[in-house]
């Protein structure tokens, strides 16, 4: 190839001698127009392509089995040709030379099979951790290994601390969820742990809603524990046809084992500095629960106690009431004076002032407001909107607002924050511990009108309704 240059400024020359040498290195691209575009056109990756499992671990997340100033959980996915899977933990240390001080924890292995795969699940429990202080991990099979990640044990003693919580992810959990979960961790990057009152997915043993999941929360998982109960949602059909907790449930996550025997790791407690964290599983057993819960709340030496479940027993949507639950959970909550319940399932957002049940409530009266009682919180994350039925019972309400809660205690304090999607401010509270009496209420709701929707005619509300 001849490149006459000699008569070109220097500096010209060598621009025009590498471009030159750029088009006649580089295969033209040609726009073809006919019969071959059709070779081009995008294809839609299937499921079982896109949530494929390697040798490489993936899906890791934080949780915990006992208590999270001595301990950590983690579990992760690999494909089932890794029989054998380990992890490695060290005191963190700004330097590389953590790796000298790393030991070896065995996990144990649990194959998995799904509507995709057959994959195999590995969970370590770390133990003998100092409270307070920082570690990294990194999990594998000895060869194939993950990143080293960071996390940091709670205190044992109470603390101040924030944690985040959501109502149901449920839906397009990759196009829509997965911004809530980030933007939340944009806002609380030092909360310490992630809490999910049910309905994380749509279909139980759907493996690629569960991918999908995992991937919104990335590596907020693997740094954030998780504390999560189980919705409607998160039950499937068992062979004898009858409804069963996703297969994905225990496997996935490793939660405490102390809760009613059969629903090991979805009713259980566990406490954080100076909180008593308790999920009930509102799906089953509800009378069960209800006697292990007695005995949960009359031994509590924390000076904070939160509750979750999934199914509120303060709807927040017309005809979703839970009378026969809120019979049986609520009088418990109101003798053991729990402060906070965080739950989902109603597709919109409602908060309680202090609520306390009435004795003898006449027909369709479902509780009184005043200076004592519980603050109840229904909330979405997801996508997935319902109409709010509003009520006088509530402080604060939206509908088809994707949400996410960030809660901070400091001795005698909570303070409850609800932002939207985009990190607005839009409810508020905090709750103030009295030396003798209930706990003081303070709104500090924001000066914005509530999310709800135009009122529709009367007639085309029961058309609707009858369509549903």
């Amino acid at each position: 190839m001849n490149l006459p240059q000699s008569h070109l400024p220097g500096r010209l020359a060598s621009s025009w001698l590498a471009t030159a040498l750029a088009l006649w290195a580089c295969p033209a691209v040609v726009a073809h127009d006919g019969e071959g575009d059709h070779d081009h056109e995008p294809r839609a990756v299937p499921p079982g392509e896109q949530h494929a499992p390697s040798a490489m671990p993936d899906r890791i997340i934080l949780t915990w089995t006992g208590d999270p100033s001595r301990s950590q959980a983690v579990t992760w996915r690999t494909d089932a040709t890794v029989p054998r899977a380990v992890a490695q933990i060290a005191p963190a240390d700004d330097g590389p030379e953590f790796v000298d001080e790393a030991r070896e924890v065995e996990a144990t292995t649990e194959a998995l099979d799904t509507d995709l795969n057959r994959v195999h699940c590995h969970t370590v429990v770390f133990e003998g951790l100092e409270p307070g202080e920082d570690y990294l991990y990194r999990v594998g099979d000895g060869v194939n290994w993950s990143e080293w990640i960071r996390f940091k044990t709670a205190l044992d003693e109470p603390a101040p601390f924030s944690f985040i919580y959501f109502g149901d992810a449920q839906n397009d959990l990759k196009a829509h969820w997965s911004r809530v979960i980030r933007q939340a961790y944009s806002d609380a990057p030092q909360a310490k742990f992630l809490l999910h009152a049910g309905d994380l997915i749509n279909r139980a043993d759907a493996d690629a809603e569960w991918g999908d999941w995992f991937r919104a929360g990335g590596w907020v998982n693997a740094m954030m524990p998780t504390i999560a109960t189980p919705g409607n949602h998160e039950y499937g059909r068992s062979l004898d046809d009858g409804r069963a907790l996703s297969g994905h449930w225990r496997p996935q996550f490793a939660f405490p084992e102390n809760g009613p025997e059969g629903l090991e790791e979805s009713a259980y407690s566990l406490d954080f500095q100076g909180v008593r964290f308790v999920s009930l599983n509102s799906n089953e057993k509800q009378q069960e629960q209800a006697d292990w819960l007695r005995g949960v709340l009359s031994d509590n030496p924390n000076r904070w106690t939160i509750l979750t479940f999934h199914h509120p027993i303060y709807s927040a949507a017309r005809g979703r009431d839970n009378a026969d639950l809120r019979a049986l959970w609520q009088p418990i909550i109101d003798e053991y004076a729990v402060d906070l319940v965080l739950t989902g399932h109603d597709h919109t957002y409602a908060r309680s002032g202090l609520i306390a049940a009435e004795e003898n409530l006449p027909e369709g009266a479902r509780a009184r407001t005043g200076e004592a009682g519980t603050v109840y919180v229904v909330s979405v994350s997801g996508p997935k909107m319902y109409d709010v039925d509003r009520e006088d019972w509530m402080r604060r309400a939206a509908a088809d607002t994707q949400l996410y809660q960030v809660v901070s205690i400091d001795g005698p304090v909570l303070i409850y924050q609800a932002r939207t999607a985009t990190g607005k401010l839009y409810d508020a509270f905090t709750l103030r511990k009295q030396p003798d009496g209930p706990n003081r209420l303070i709104d500090a709701i924001p000066d914005e009108p509530e999310r709800l929707r135009a009122e529709e005619p009367a007639e085309d509300a029961a058309a609707a309704g009858a369509s549903n």
